[in-house]
C-alpha cells in the first residue's frame, strides 16, 4: 500500500504544478504588452507618419511639430 500512496501524492504535486503554470501562463497573456503598435498619424504637411500621442491636431488634420502646424496643409507648389 506504500508505493500506491506515494505515486498517488506524486501525481497530485505534479497536477497541482501543471495547473498553476497555466493560470499563471493564462494571467501573463491577458496582461496588454507593451510591444503593441501605437496608432501612427501622417503630418499633412511633410507626410511623415508618427505616433498619434505625439502628434498635434487641427481641423481634422494631424501634423508633427507646431512649426507644420503654423505652416498648414502641404498645397504641393514645392
Amino acid at each position: 500500500m506504500g508505493l500506491f500512496r506515494l505515486l498517488f501524492w506524486v501525481a497530485v504535486i505534479f497536477a497541482a504544478i501543471w495547473i498553476w503554470r497555466r493560470f499563471i501562463s493564462k494571467a501573463k497573456s491577458t496582461r496588454p504588452t507593451e510591444d503593441t503598435a501605437a496608432p501612427m498619424v501622417r503630418c499633412a504637411h511633410c507626410g511623415v507618419h508618427i505616433p498619434k500621442t505625439q502628434a498635434l491636431s487641427q481641423d481634422q488634420q494631424w501634423y508633427c511639430s507646431q512649426a507644420h502646424l503654423e505652416q498648414g496643409p502641404h498645397t504641393g507648389d514645392r
